[in-house]
């Protein structure tokens, strides 16, 4: 994908950072006494899932969308940590028994396996409200920046009860009942797509972006987080485990209804093609220099990890 430098720069130090930030909120430095034992428990728990690698796709497209419409910043790279973070916290849950129950993420062990159900829960959690600590620090200290309020907002909307959450709720109560195309884009655009699409406006939104450009933003999101899904059932089809960083054929194990299930192998891809034209033809319409959305549109379609 099309960097620019800085957000290369952040990405390359992004386990500094993640070590950075849980050191201090778990003031590991300065521990005795009986906390200390517990504290460093959950904080090696946080690290141990933030620093399995990953592609970083969310805090990539907060910076880079930040920079197109105006810089990056200490308190956009806290925000892209933060958004990281709930992510990660969302796949710690999504592996649990009671979820989809998968024991290899990101070519490691996952979280449950490694401490256990109950410290991987309280791991997830522990992200969750970490991510909201940091950037409600932010907000304090550019306070009268309306910006990042409004990014802090977008962000964890989507990751509640009216986004991942809900899509996660849905995909519980419906895969095995799921019958058409529109539930499936409904599950999965909240699901996968509120978060992705978090990324992009709330970057948009620390960058200084206008309200008629955060309305086509929303629609490029929605259609990207559809995109993602797709691409990402059928590779569960056809993708090799190895490059994954995780087991494949999860989906059928666990009788969930997918694009490739509803509509065939091919009739998934074709979709595909589909959304990467409309994606790009909204990504013309938009007044930044759009180098990297496109490369982006690029890589979600021919990703083979």
């Amino acid at each position: 994908m099309i960097l620019n430098n800085q957000t290369e720069k952040v990405l390359n130090e992004i386990e500094t950072i993640f070590n950075k930030i849980v050191t201090e909120f778990g003031d590991l430095d300065i521990q005795s006494g009986n906390d200390k034992e517990a504290k460093a428990l959950i904080s090696e728990a946080m690290l141990y899932s933030l620093n399995a690698g990953g592609k970083r796709i969310r805090p990539m497209i907060l910076l880079e969308m930040a920079k197109a419409y105006g810089d990056i910043n200490e308190g956009t790279v806290a925000f892209a940590a933060a958004i990281e973070m709930i992510h990660t916290y969302s796949l710690i849950h999504d592996d649990l028994p009671c979820m989809d129950d998968d024991d290899i993420r990101r070519g490691k062990p996952t979280s449950h396996v490694v401490y256990g159900e109950d410290i991987a829960v309280l791991t997830g959690d522990s992200l969750l409200n970490l991510a909201a600590e940091v950037m409600m620090d932010t907000v304090i200290k550019n306070f009268g920046n309306i910006n990042y309020m409004v990014a802090m907002r977008e962000i964890l909307k989507a990751s509640g009860s009216n986004g991942m959450i809900l899509g996660q709720v849905a995909d519980i109560k419906y895969h095995e009942t799921v019958i058409d195309v529109a539930m499936l884009d409904f599950i999965n655009s909240n699901k996968t797509g509120r978060l992705l699409t978090a990324a992009i406006v709330a970057g948009a939104y620390i960058g200084g972006a206008k309200d008629a450009e955060i309305k086509k933003l929303r629609e490029i999101g929605y259609d990207i987080g559809l995109l993602f899904q797709i691409v990402d059932d059928v590779l569960d089809v056809i993708g090799d485990a190895e490059k994954l960083g995780k087991r494949t054929q999860i989906d059928t194990k666990n009788n969930k209804k997918t694009y490739p299930n509803l509509m065939g192998l091919e009739g998934a891809q074709e979709v595909i093609q589909k959304l990467q034209q409309r994606i790009n033809a909204n990504i013309a319409l938009l007044t930044i220099e759009s180098s990297f959305l496109k490369s982006l549109v690029h890589f979600l379609v021919h990703r083979d990890y």
